[in-house]
């Protein structure tokens, strides 16, 4: 059975409840993002904190990260999306281009892509050979263990829907004059090759879910629950970090 097979789809909750929980997450991880940037507790600067968002063409990625970074200072989060490399950046070692948008102690960063591109649209679309796709999870996990041994926490969601809920949204974007920019030939092209990224998708869980950098998959059917499910994994995972490395998170005032 593969781990994508074990996300269970039919997770949903209710508007209400949704709300309700996903504001109480917005004010934790609001008092969470001030203590790791010093304003709280000893007023000491925390770990960087970097969100990894990975998943299907319109599987609510956008509208999670969205929701993560709502109740933040805009200017003490960075959020970077990333699209296919440029001809300069392909000059160079493929993770090169991340590392100027990575956060330092006391900062946040949301990835929206990743250098995780290598291993799913990159290997499946021919973009990188099979020798450097294969080698990439090696210096993919490497990169992570450089990174959070210096004290990085490091979170990585896949956003997973079903192809019928896919279908049904990109057809409600088809339709939408004010959101059919979204949508684009390759979307259409990469849902052709579903099975093609699904075997790519559980190498990358197989390979890169390491204890110091692990993969949460998220059932996005539901966009209230992802949404939820998402704003309080980041508080759970920052709470447990810093608890571990002898942070007072219940009396920071």
């Amino acid at each position: 059975m593969t781990r994508l097979s074990k996300v269970d789809l039919s997770a949903k909750i209710s508007k209400k409840d949704g709300l309700e929980r996903l504001e109480a997450a917005q004010q934790r991880l609001l008092r969470l993002r001030l203590l790791l940037g010093g304003q709280l507790g000893d007023h000491k600067i925390g770990p960087p904190l970097c969100v990894v968002f990975e998943g299907w063409d319109a599987s609510g990625k956008g509208g999670a990260i969205k929701r993560l970074v709502a109740p933040l200072d805009p200017r003490h989060v960075r959020v970077a999306q990333f699209a296919a490399p440029t001809y300069d950046e392909k000059r160079h070692h493929f993770l090169q281009r991340f590392w100027a948008v990575l956060p330092g102690w006391g900062g946040m960063a949301v990835l929206d892509r990743s250098w995780y591109g290598r291993v799913l649209v990159e290997r499946v679309e021919g973009f990188a050979t099979e020798q450097q796709w294969k080698r990439a999870y090696d210096e993919i996990t490497e990169f992570e263990r450089t990174l959070t041994a210096e004290g990085m926490i490091l979170i990585k969601f896949w956003m997973h829907v079903s192809p019928d809920e896919q279908l049904r949204r990109f057809q409600d974007r088809a339709g939408d004059p004010l959101r059919s920019w979204k949508l684009t030939d390759e979307d259409w092209r990469n849902r052709e090759r579903r099975a093609d990224y699904e075997a790519a998708v559980e190498d990358m869980l197989t390979k890169t879910d390491k204890p110091r950098a692990r993969w949460h998959l998220i059932a996005g059917d539901n966009k209230q629950h992802a949404r939820v499910a998402v704003v309080e994994q980041v508080c759970h995972t920052i709470e447990t970090q810093l608890t571990k490395r002898g942070y007072n998170i219940h009396d920071a005032d």
